[in-house]
């Protein structure tokens, strides 16, 4: 059943922003079922309330209390009862008795734009709706399944749509797992900061290790239980919101979900990544005298809560995965990057300044003397006033831009030039040095090296400009904000 959903289900069904919001790369996607509500909503005035798996809601009943309607028989459980009461069946059996139109080009009955009306039926509505659209079943506007697939799919749904319990990862796999809780747990600040830091940047990525020959991923969690307990989610709409608990751990959580290369951001782990965060982040020269404040002033603003760690540390941390970084706003949880993707041409490459040459001491205090003035937008939180904002945003941008002047002309103060010598190598051994990006519209695409031919335009990044776009575009983003949020976003991009 499973290989079935995936190449002919999970393709379209698979992301936040998936047609009815029904996702159908896990059996806890599928069993939440189907919500009318879009995820992306340019237009509304207020935040709407995450509708997120395994962080907003855990229990069916909890689903239902949310909107989200059944797509599996919820009622009496017999065989006929369960193909009766099933809207994915009924879906399913649609197809088959009106198959798409025989012609080269589909007319406009169907309705592929990205603003198009959703119908998301329930059971009680699906005699209606089936009279009207002949032609909704699923795939919706793609060939039918083979009858072979459907058999398949029928006796599943007859057996009430039961799923086989995911193999768990292996031995050697969960002590790989195990080590790596060890390291991020530890009491110390510096080792409480630095776990704060990475998790803040690898929250989104597909983890896996990279002696592990069956690539079982996980995801970084935060949770209130340390590791040797079950796993208990922190659940807030940001990675850095006020966990309210004493204290937070950071877990890594098996995923059991279908991978989807739209939202597939891998990361390897292994020994000598752990030697190098070692040596970034608890042998490098600093002392954290407290954690920073979870208040949403200080934890959206990465120059305030992580002022303590030096800046070469960090900027090193995120070069060595700089396609991965760059990857989480090419990528996401969304399928469809409107807002995220706007502020990017169709083909550029990036490069960044050597952290050497641009992470220095000097650049470090004058970042810590003008944190403020690097606030980004997500300290409005989800609910944006956009004039007001840009306003304050700008005349920030300015104070900082005139100190970044003044200081690299005290850097330059014997009349040298920028040449392509402070640009960084990856230490000759680091393939993230160059990469390529290809947006086609609201999709887009992160490939190592220089890619295809001169591009118009190109990104070169210090550090200030990397963590901004990473806090303004990812981990600030709130894709259930409202249009305030999403436009001050759009706008301040342009300052960057």
């Amino acid at each position: 059943v499973k290989p079935i959903i995936d190449t002919r289900c999970v393709v379209c069904h698979g992301c936040y922003d998936a047609p009815c919001q029904l996702k159908m790369s896990s059996f806890e996607s599928i069993d939440r079922g189907a919500n009318k509500k879009k995820v992306y909503d340019g237009t509304r005035l207020l935040a709407s309330t995450p509708s997120r798996l395994l962080f907003d809601a855990t229990q069916t009943e909890q689903w239902r209390e949310k909107g989200f309607k059944p797509v599996l028989n919820e009622r009496e459980q017999s065989e006929q009862a369960n193909l009766a009461g099933s809207v994915l069946y009924n879906s399913l059996v649609l197809k088959l008795s009106s198959p798409l139109p025989e012609d080269d080009i589909l007319d406009d009955e169907f309705d592929f734009s990205l603003d198009r009306e959703q119908s998301c039926t329930s059971m009680g509505e699906f005699d209606r709706f089936a009279d009207s659209q002949p032609h909704a079943g699923m795939p919706y506007g793609l060939p039918g399944i083979s009858r072979t697939e459907f058999k398949h799919l029928e006796k599943w749904l007859k057996s009430g749509g039961k799923m086989a319990h995911i193999k768990p990862p292996s031995k050697a796999v969960t002590a790989q797992a195990q080590r790596w809780e060890s390291f991020l747990n530890q009491d110390g600040l510096k080792h409480q900061l630095a776990a704060r830091y990475i998790f803040e940047h690898w929250y989104l990525a597909h983890i896996y290790f990279a002696q592990d020959g069956e690539k079982s991923f996980f995801k970084l969690v935060r949770s209130s239980t340390p590791p040797g307990q079950e796993i208990k989610l922190i659940n807030t709409r940001r990675p850095y919101d006020d966990p309210k608990v004493e204290r937070v751990y950071y877990r890594l959580m098996h995923d059991r979900s279908t991978i989807l290369a739209k939202t597939h951001l891998p990361l390897a782990l292994d020994d000598t990544k752990l030697a190098r965060l070692y040596q970034q982040f608890i042998a490098a020269d600093y002392t954290v005298e407290k954690m920073p404040s979870y208040t949403v002033d200080v934890a959206s603003n990465p120059f305030k809560s992580f002022a303590a760690i030096p800046t070469k540390s960090k900027y090193q941390f995120m070069l060595d995965e700089a396609e991965l970084i760059i990857m989480g706003f090419i990528k996401g949880p969304v399928c469809r990057g409107q807002i995220a993707l706007n502020v990017i041409n169709d083909h550029f490459w990036v490069a960044f300044a050597d952290p050497d040459k641009a992470a220095t001491p000097e650049v470090g205090q004058m970042l810590m003397q003008h944190e403020d003035a690097l606030a980004l937008p997500a300290a409005e939180e989800s609910n944006a006033l956009p004039i007001s904002s840009w306003v304050k945003y700008s005349k920030r941008q300015s104070t900082y831009l005139k100190a970044k002047v003044d200081l690299a002309n005290r850097m330059f103060k014997n009349g040298e030039n920028l040449t392509t010598d402070v640009l960084w190598r990856g230490e000759g051994v680091n393939d993230n040095a160059a990469l390529t990006i290809f947006r086609h519209f609201d999709s887009a695409t992160v490939v190592k090296g220089f890619i295809g031919q001169e591009p118009k335009t190109m990104w070169v990044l210090d550090y200030a400009l990397f963590e901004r776009i990473h806090y303004l575009l990812v981990a600030g983003f709130d894709v259930y904000g409202n249009i305030g949020h999403q436009l001050i976003t759009r706008l301040y991009m342009d300052f960057l």
